[in-house]
Parts: structure tokens; sequence; C-alpha cells
């Protein structure tokens, strides 16, 4: 880049939003501000990258301080979130084509995109523009998902606010049900998370210590349902404590490899569109134990509620936003900030950098020796991964009762291109 000509970035959100993701945009932000004579100014996406194929950007300078700041404890995603993933350049080079002329028309030279796998690669493939149709771009990935399934870092921004929310929850029902399972409910039933990893689920396994021992049967997308063994577990829970309770992921699968909340549906990536698969577990407790239930299904409040965000969470949230915008100063592009953790006791980590290409459409799933044995619970060894993430209070600022979160101005950008571009 030019010395005595800063480029603009353009920063956007993607994919399903967190109680974190806009601390990772206060993070590239404020750090971006602090480097003026690197970044000019910073255009937000709105709704993603769907902003920026419709020229649609949001001008993040005309934010005070202040409110930029606030976005550090406020959820969702200020500037909308897509679920778009940008086919191959021979697929699509109209797409491609297009975002050059926005990027041009703004002088962008510097794209941050904050979400999980799918916006990985996306981000690859806005990083291979120099070489393959000769436009200078440094496009950085910002980490984010609740599912906790990118690989390389230790963890991902999103997830550990999201596993404290399920390990509270999961506890103060297991509270409750334990209380009327004498003449009542015996087995409630939370659905969460989780289409092929079982990071959320297994969360749920936080709740029941030492001190506080709970009767939890989990179901993992990484272990085949077995419903004789199900039933089994959950009946000698009943038969133990007088009541169980079950965390199942919605990625739990027949053995058969089909979904059990599979109802033919498609999302905007092509994934099957789960949900609805507490209902289902309950119904086979019923049909096979004749026991009555509850079920609950976490759904959006897993992962908007900031309220009880984790601390560690937060903090790592911003640290990959700020991350983001030092690795594209130094010149680095195609890659993505990581969590390394350093130990678990005391709990310390360090930033990392992982290459696009090892990222992009790659899942991690929960390590074998994370699942207990008959499948239905964490070890030891998962316990000490999962506790550090969900620890401490980063609590938003209250008024009569309610927390205060921040609605930016988003004002748009004046479009410098003619006519209308559809996605």
């Amino acid at each position: 880049m030019a010395k005595n000509k800063p480029k603009n970035a353009f920063y956007a959100q993607s994919g399903g939003v967190t109680a974190v993701i806009n601390a990772s945009a206060c993070g590239v932000i404020e750090t971006a501000r602090k480097h003026k004579n690197k970044i000019a100014k910073v255009y937000a996406g709105r709704n993603g990258i769907i902003g920026a194929l419709t020229e649609d950007l949001i001008d993040t300078g005309k934010e005070s301080v202040a409110a930029i700041k606030a976005l550090r404890h406020t959820p969702s995603g200020a500037f909308g979130s897509c679920r778009y993933k940008l086919k191959s350049l021979e697929q699509n080079k109209r797409e491609y084509d297009r975002l050059i002329e926005v990027f041009k028309a703004h002088n962008i030279g510097y794209f941050f995109y904050n979400g999980g796998g799918d916006s990985a690669d996306t981000c690859l493939k806005i990083s291979q523009l120099s070489e393959t149709m000769g436009y200078p771009i440094q496009a950085i990935h910002v980490p984010k998902t609740v599912d906790n399934d990118l690989p390389i870092t230790d963890n991902c921004p999103g997830f550990g606010s999201v596993a404290k929310y399920i390990a509270v929850s999961t506890r103060e029902a297991s509270f409750d049900v334990a209380s009327m399972a004498k003449t009542s409910t015996k087995v409630f039933i939370l659905e969460v998370m989780g289409r092929h990893a079982g990071w959320i689920a297994a969360a749920g396994g936080l709740a029941s210590t030492q001190d506080t021992e709970i009767p939890i049967v989990i179901l993992f997308p990484e272990v085949s349902f077995n419903k004789e063994k199900f039933l089994a577990a959950v009946d000698a829970n009943v038969k133990k404590f007088g009541y169980c309770t079950v965390v199942v992921s919605e990625g739990v699968k027949s053995p058969d490899g089909k979904f059990l909340a599979d109802q033919g549906l498609k999302d905007a990536f092509g994934h099957a569109q789960l949900g609805g698969v507490a209902p289902v577990v309950a119904s086979i407790v019923k049909e096979g134990l004749g026991l009555k239930y509850h079920w609950g299904v976490a759904d959006y409040l897993q992962r908007a509620a900031r309220h009880i965000a984790s601390k560690s969470d937060v903090e790592q949230a911003y640290a990959m936003g700020k991350a983001a915008v030092e690795l594209a100063i130094k010149g680095k592009n195609s890659v993505m900030p990581t969590v390394e953790r350093v130990s678990s006791k005391p709990y310390k980590w360090k930033i990392g950098v992982a290459a696009l290409n090892k990222v992009a459409n790659v899942e991690k799933m929960m390590p074998k020796d994370y699942i207990t044995e008959d499948g239905f619970g964490i070890t030891a060894k998962c316990r000490v991964y999962l506790e550090p993430l969900i620890q401490g209070e980063d609590y938003p600022p209250y008024k009569n009762g309610m927390p205060q979160y921040i609605r930016l101005k988003n004002a748009a950008v004046k479009k410098k291109l003619p006519g209308e571009f559809k996605p």
C-alpha cells in the first residue's frame, strides 16, 4: 500500500451471529482508527458480503468513540449478517468482477470477514483476487462460530458464551426437574445447536460437578444414536436420582446416518435445515419408558445471551478483531488469527496465525477421548478443555433492570457505481 495514500477497509459479519461477534467488530474498528496512516476508513457491509456485492456500505466513521466501544457488550450482528457463499471464480466470475468494481470505486484494499467455516472459504476466495484478477487486496478472516468447529484455533469466539449459557441452563433446569420429579416431570430434554460437532452439547456436561451431581445424558452428533442404550441410560438415572436431564445436539444421527431432526428442508448453504430433535427424543422417552417429560429448544437464546457471556470469550473475540487489523498492517494476506492455549490451569492463551487454505471447509469434531465410553457424557480431559472457556463474567451495563445495548446509525456510504447488482 502506498504510504501517502492509505487504503480503506471493508469489514462484514457472516453466518449465524453470536453474543460476542460485535466485540470482534469493536476490535477491528478501534484498532484501525489507531492506524490512520495505514487504514483511512472502515466501511462495513450491510448484511455481510451482500453489502459488498450490492455496494451497500456503512460508514463506521460516522459512529462515535462511545458507540463503537459499546459494541463490545452488545449481542447479535450490528451491521447485519447473511448466509451467502461465493461460488468459485469459474462458476461465477460475474460476482468477482463486481467485487473488484466496488473495491476500486471505494479505494478498498483490506477485507475483514468475521464468520465461521463457510466464511473462511469466502475470505480465501477474496484473498486470491490479487493473483487471479490482478486486484491488490489483503483478506483476513476473523474467526467466529458458536459451533467451535474451526480447525487450528484452540477455540472459536462465540463458543465460550454459548457453552456458559448451556451449562448454566442445564444446571438450573435440572434443579427445577428434581423438585418436581416425585409427582410430575421426570425427564427434561434440552436441544442445543451443533450440526456435526458436539461441542455445545458437551458444555451441558459442565452442569454436573462433584459438589453438585446431576444425572445428565448427552447425545452427540459424533455418536450414532442407539435407542435401546439411550432408554437404558435414562431409565437408570431416573431410578437412581428420581429424574434425568438430556442434552441433545440438533445434529444427532440415527444408525443409518440420517439426522433425527431432518425434515427434508435445506438452508441457504445447502445444508439440512435442522431443529426439532427435542420432541423426537421426548416421544422416544414417552413410548419407551412412559415417563412424563418436558423439552425445550435453546435456539437463538443460546447465541444471543450477552447478559451471561463468558469474560474469556469476550476478551478473545475483541483480541481476534484487533489481531486481524495488525496482521493486515504487517502485509499479511489469506490468514486468520487464532487462539493458542498455553496452559489450562491456570488458563493462559496467546494469539497465533493460521493459513486460510488450512481452515476453509474443514470441521473440527469432538475428539474421541473427550466423550465417555458409553457415549453419553464428557471425560475429565474434555472438562479441563471446556472449563476455562466459560470463566468470568462480563456483564453489560443495566438500566431499569434491562441490559443497555447499542444500535448504530449505520449511515450509508454514497454509491458511486451505476445501476443495481442482484446476487
